[in-house]
């Protein structure tokens, strides 16, 4: 499965997780209301005065018909105004312990089991995608690398050096010499067989990769006298 098609699995498991307890609490609290309040109408019929006491409040949790309501809801007078306003009403840790989560907490661990193998997916992917460059290194030299897999230089932190075809190529010439020289004649016959005097190209391409390969590794490239040309490391 795509990382992007993945993803939209996730968001969609945490939605449905989040709508599904959401759910279950706000249908909990409308039966929580509705029963208390029809146990209040019931102990207000039966209130002899408008004074709430330990009787009124036992009267109230004998009307409730939810069992586990009974010594959690409680009971409140508006004294603001001049009628008497008795209100019932419980927390809401109350109600979602009463609601049915179990739904919503199956799809959460579900949640959680996905986005663990969206992780686990990723690191394998990027160990996937480290490895060969890691084992198929064919040979280093000064700190830099290069890939037989994918026919390409890497400096010490793994980042590829970037360089021109030319560039490359002679630098697959360095790496490829026992002795990481080569002779001018050897490079020009290599790079422009077709030319004959290849001198100003070839001194114009060694001037240009100096500095790339300086800043990416510990070697330089030596010149004996514009004859023969040597990859060292400093």
């Amino acid at each position: 499965m795509k990382q992007q098609y993945a993803v939209i699995v996730l968001f969609v498991l945490i939605i449905a997780s989040s709508l599904t307890s959401l759910g279950s609490y706000h249908s909990t609290s409308q039966l929580v209301n509705e029963d208390m309040s029809r146990a209040l109408a019931l102990t207000l019929k039966e209130q002899q005065g408008d004074v709430i006491n330990q009787d009124t409040i036992r009267t109230f949790n004998s009307h409730l018909q939810i069992a586990a309501l009974r010594g959690k809801a409680t009971l409140a007078v508006d004294t603001r105004g001049q009628n008497f306003k008795a209100y019932a009403h419980c927390s809401k840790a109350t109600i979602i312990s009463l609601s049915n989560q179990r739904p919503a907490i199956i799809l959460w661990i579900l949640t959680g089991f996905w986005a663990l193998f969206i992780w686990h997916r990723r690191q394998q992917a990027n160990t996937i995608h480290q490895l060969p460059i890691a084992l198929a290194y064919s040979n280093t030299i000064g700190g830099l690398s290069y890939s037989e897999e994918d026919k390409r230089f890497y400096a010490a932190d793994g980042n590829q050096v970037q360089l021109t075809p030319m560039q490359h190529q002679l630098m697959e010439m360095f790496f490829q010499s026992p002795s990481h020289s080569l002779t001018k004649a050897e490079i020009c016959n290599a790079l422009w067989p077709k030319k004959p005097d290849a001198s100003d190209t070839l001194y114009t391409l060694i001037r240009r990769l100096k500095p790339v390969v300086e800043r990416y590794s510990s070697l330089r490239i030596e010149s004996d006298r514009s004859k023969a040309y040597t990859l060292k490391v400093k």
